[in-house]
């Protein structure tokens, strides 16, 4: 990538930028403060390029530890989807499985995908589907779901894209009968990727990396006019990671995870309360596993049950 910082000078340059780090690289700053984070999981799951879902839970320690979970064969056709929203899993009836369900973009087609984990643990071939939503998705460059915390199904579930021409789009589903009410906002261009981090009952937040490097949080009211707040938290050095994926920490952080495709390597990070420039960020070094896949994703068991992410 055109600009990129060596991975090395990039963990170099961000210890200088992130708040009561040590010197050193961040792995090395984690024994100051490795009780803060100690125990904090995170569960990313990802798209082979054979179509297979994989999911690994990664847990914050000195040093991290990873946990290798069942693969999914054959969920999505050979190199074919570019993007998947989070994924989400939950009991089905009458069937003792697992539901598993979420969107991705496949070519240009954005699809609606769900299957069902038999207690065999395969993937039961008559209850699996990826149903076409709709054309004209092969400019989206990110694709987010947020849930209600609701066991209502009628509650109000929010999904969110973003186009190369820097267009971001939220859409209301409620019921699961389709993406309406979409409201677009302008100036996304230099987006690389983004995480949900904060749910509230008024607005999601993410945090947003950028092609040169800065990172940013994005607030979006969740049904008024789309009117994004945004915040600057750091000036550079975030350019590397293609994926960033976002998991609740302790009563008021988060557990970040940035995947740097090139170099397929993961990046751990604990995320105090969004606060421009003044956010607390601890690298807590790199994580001792691969990351070759071309999607990945947010996994979250219930995730209408689960805790919420950090409100601000």
């Amino acid at each position: 990538m055109s600009g990129r910082l060596s991975t090395a000078a990039r963990i170099a340059a961000a210890a200088a930028l992130v708040t009561g780090m040590l010197s050193g690289v961040p792995g090395e700053a984690l024994a100051a403060d490795t009780t803060a984070t100690a125990g904090c999981k995170i569960e990313p799951g990802s798209v082979t390029a054979g179509g297979d879902h994989t999911d690994r839970v990664i847990t914050a320690g000195s040093p991290a530890t990873v946990q290798e979970k069942p693969r999914y064969p054959d969920i999505y056709p050979d190199g074919r989807p570019r993007l998947s929203t989070l994924i989400g899993d939950e009991p089905v009836t009458p069937s003792p499985g697992r539901g598993y369900y979420g969107h991705a973009v496949i070519g240009s087609g954005l699809y609606d995908s769900f299957y069902i984990v038999t207690e065999a643990g395969e993937v039961d071939p008559m209850q699996h589907l990826n149903e076409r939503v709709g054309g004209g998705w092969g400019d989206t460059t990110f694709l987010e779901t947020s849930y209600p915390h609701d066991p209502d199904p009628w509650a109000l579930t929010n999904h969110y894209s973003l186009r190369s021409n820097g267009i971001l789009t939220a859409w209301d589903d409620k019921g699961g009968f389709g993406w309406t009410n979409a409201r677009s906002a302008g100036g996304f261009a230099a987006v690389k990727t983004m995480a949900l981090i904060s749910q509230t009952a008024t607005y999601d937040t993410f945090l947003a990396n950028t092609r040169g490097g800065a990172l940013y949080t994005i607030r979006l009211p969740l049904t008024a006019p789309l009117k994004p707040i945004v915040k600057k938290v750091r000036d550079s050095t975030w350019q590397g990671f293609e994926s960033l994926i976002a998991e609740k920490c302790g009563q008021y952080g988060t557990l970040l995870l940035g995947i740097d495709k090139d170099t397929q390597s993961g990046y751990l990070y604990a995320v105090g309360h969004a606060n421009g420039t003044a956010t607390v960020i601890q690298g807590l070094g790199k994580v001792p596993a691969t990351f070759p896949d071309p999607v990945y994703f947010r996994h979250v068991s219930e995730p209408r049950d689960a805790p919420l992410l950090f409100g601000e």
